[in-house]
């Protein structure tokens, strides 16, 4: 890629200073950092002014686009009020609407809100909070948790005890506590001749003999709603989680549904789990929320639950509380973010707008998902994603520099490739996409 001198300068610059995530550092003595210094809409320019269509959303938080006049003038609003303020024994406007707003999109069913920074922090909270249910309910050998194979839920100590990706977890087992995995509903797993559905059901009926034997031991059951995003975006039938849902219930589990990734709209209903029925008394126990829920603005997360849960740790007796927290907790600008975000979803009517927008994307994509090396290509709401056939060692690398050097913002999963642009995305951007992904994949063995 050709850079200016000013690209370059800041690029060195950050290659030797600023210690990239998910990154290894060496790969950008020859590939180099991209030096962003504006954004407007779904694209994303550098110093020379040549401009990226941002295809994954800057990692799927971005959903109105880069620079959204609204969430800009509530972040100005809220400047000249309050910045932060210490959420212990205190309180404001903003996280105390959001906390009701959130509330309300469950039908009242998960009533309290916990917030924290960012999605890893919210599955560390919904874990611990099932833990400590347990124990202040006289059940303490209840500590085991449970999550589907090839999970993931985060990079902190906790989360990734739960997480059956081998790249990020191996390296650190020495430091997880021990979980189970169950088999993945995964539709692409299922054998020849079986439905997505069947193989969810066949899935489920793992899961019931585990629980069988252990649920005595068992605390929870993660799981990504729908969606298993870094395992390559493995998509099931919404039938496992209603049987996963019964199931937890029967076996009194706690189900915590880690939405980080496919809540707000992403996946075509406002919650993913409200597509297999986890409404009012069927809800989730534990609800995790967090890339999306600030438009991609200001880092924040939330879990959502119960009165049940909540009553557990409402004692006179402090050890009994949930005593976590986090210098930022329910940071005021953040909030003020998230609501103008709920606004946007309720001004636009968003989930029937992308409903419309999904399906005009998938006929853009026809010529790519007919392509001979492309297997299981598949959509759901604004996801989309395929498998590349015929690919040597670097393949995501190699399509993210031709996708680059073309103007898209690509992040390949090994050899699986997804879209998860911006909801503001329009018909003529989606045609670029389809297109440049095409010609991308042309080049690139």
């Amino acid at each position: 890629m050709q850079t200016s001198t000013r690209n370059r300068v800041l690029l060195e610059r950050s290659r030797t200073a600023v210690w990239h995530p998910c990154t290894q550092m060496k790969q950008h003595e020859t590939l180099p950092i991209v030096p962003i210094t504006r954004g407007a809409g779904c694209w994303l320019y550098d110093c020379d002014g040549k401009r990226y269509l941002d295809a994954v959303s800057s990692w799927w938080v971005n959903l109105f686009g880069h620079a959204e006049p609204r969430i800009n003038a509530a972040l100005v609003n809220q400047l000249q009020q309050l910045e932060h303020v210490i959420l212990a024994g205190f309180t404001h406007e903003p996280v105390v609407e959001l906390s009701e707003r959130l509330s309300a999109k469950t039908g009242g069913r998960l009533g309290h809100c916990f917030y924290g920074s960012d999605g890893a922090s919210a599955v560390e909270i919904a874990l611990k909070m099932s833990f400590h249910f347990w124990r202040n309910s006289g059940q303490p050998a209840k500590t085991q948790f449970i999550s589907l194979a090839g999970s993931y839920h985060g990079e902190t100590l906790g989360a990734l005890s739960v997480s059956d990706v081998a790249l990020f977890k191996d390296t650190y087992a020495p430091l997880l506590r021990g979980s189970v995995q169950v088999p993945s509903p995964d539709w692409r797993l299922a054998a020849a001749g079986v439905s997505p559905r069947d193989h969810a059901i066949a899935c489920a009926k793992a899961l019931e003999h585990h629980l069988e034997q252990h649920h005595a031991a068992t605390a929870a059951l993660i799981v990504e709603p729908l969606v298993q995003g870094a395992t390559g975006m493995a998509m099931h039938d919404a039938e496992y989680l209603r049987q996963a849902r019964l199931l937890c219930a029967r076996f009194k589990v706690h189900l915590i549904a880690d939405e980080i990734m496919t809540g707000f709209g992403r996946t075509g209903s406002f919650f993913a789990h409200e597509q297999a029925g986890l409404i009012g008394k069927l809800a989730p126990d534990f609800l995790c929320l967090s890339k999306g829920i600030t438009g991609g603005y200001l880092p924040l997360s939330a879990v959502l639950t119960t009165d049940t849960v909540y009553a557990a740790f409402y004692d006179d007796e402090v050890a009994r509380g949930f005593l976590h927290s986090h210098s930022y907790t329910g940071n005021a600008l953040a909030c003020r973010a998230a609501l103008a975000t709920l606004d946007i979803f309720e001004q636009d009517d968003v989930i029937a707008a992308n409903r419309a927008k999904a399906a005009r994307m998938t006929a853009l994509c026809g010529e790519l998902a007919a392509h001979p090396r492309v297997r299981d290509f598949r959509t759901l709401g604004m996801i989309w994603a395929f498998e590349v056939a015929d690919t040597q060692p670097g393949f995501a690398r190699r399509l993210f520099e031709a996708a680059l050097q073309r103007g898209v913002l690509l992040r390949p999963i090994s050899n699986t490739v997804y879209f998860m642009p911006p909801y503001v995305i329009s018909d003529d951007e989606m045609a670029i996409l389809a297109a440049t992904t095409l010609s991308a994949l042309e080049t690139t063995p």
